[in-house]
């Protein structure tokens, strides 16, 4: 995992696309979109079913190499309200011996909002943790600093001559405003959305400056989105 500093705490981003956060003794993750596959079977359209098992499997590595006690889903879990109800038994074991080894909280997201009776410890629209608000979606005012989900950002670089698309997460700072932070889609089939659409660049008003980071081997990438006019 890649340390960096986001309103004076310390935390990390893995390639796995998941925030530890030291302090509070915690992993965020947003966007998993469980049962994306089979959804998308029901309409015709037939991927490989395992993306819950992939993501549950990326999941508890985190967990596993970050010792971490609490887990904050950031909305979007499910990719959409009947997924809960469609989990394979495998898939619903992994969830289920996650949720009961370490303090799960699912934060309500666009895509799984009607249920999420799902084994867990609370179902919030969003949380305060630590100083910062927690949600699934960037807000007009976020109350204070903010990491959230949604946008699926990613972003394309240049690595020895070859061009790359990497998911990132999106930080903007303000000398005025609370800093927020928008965390990469962690499900195994989100694709994404470029970092520097305006949707996203717009979410993040007003701000001075906003960065992709992108958390590359052993460190973090920052690479400038958009700037203050002078």
């Amino acid at each position: 995992m890649v340390p960096f500093s986001f309103f004076g705490e310390q935390m990390a981003l893995s390639a796995e696309r998941a925030l530890y956060w030291p302090r509070m003794d915690a992993v965020l993750v947003a966007d998993l979109h469980l049962e994306k596959a089979s959804f998308f079977a029901k309409t015709g359209q037939m991927l490989p079913p395992y993306d819950s098992r992939e993501t549950l499997a990326r999941l508890a590595g985190v967990i596993r190499r970050t010792g971490a006690r609490r887990v904050y889903a950031l909305g979007d879990s499910f990719h959409d309200d009947a997924g809960v109800g469609r989990l394979e038994p495998h898939a619903r074991g992994m969830l289920d011996a996650l949720t009961r080894a370490v303090e799960w909280t699912w934060i309500v997201g666009n895509h799984d909002a009607a249920r999420l009776e799902a084994s867990g410890q609370g179902v919030v629209d969003e949380v305060r943790l630590g100083g910062a608000v927690l949600r699934h979606c960037a807000a007009a005012l976020p109350g204070g600093p903010e990491i959230s989900g949604h946008y699926h950002p990613k972003i394309q670089i240049n690595a020895r001559g070859r061009r790359i698309v990497r998911p990132c997460a999106v930080m903007a700072e303000s000398a005025e405003q609370p800093p927020r932070l928008v965390l990469p889609a962690f499900g195994a089939l989100t694709g994404g959305m470029n970092a520097a659409d305006p949707a996203i660049v717009g979410a993040m008003q007003p701000a001075q400056r906003v960065d992709a980071l992108i958390a590359l081997n052993d460190r973090m990438v920052r690479l400038p989105l958009w700037r203050e006019a002078a």
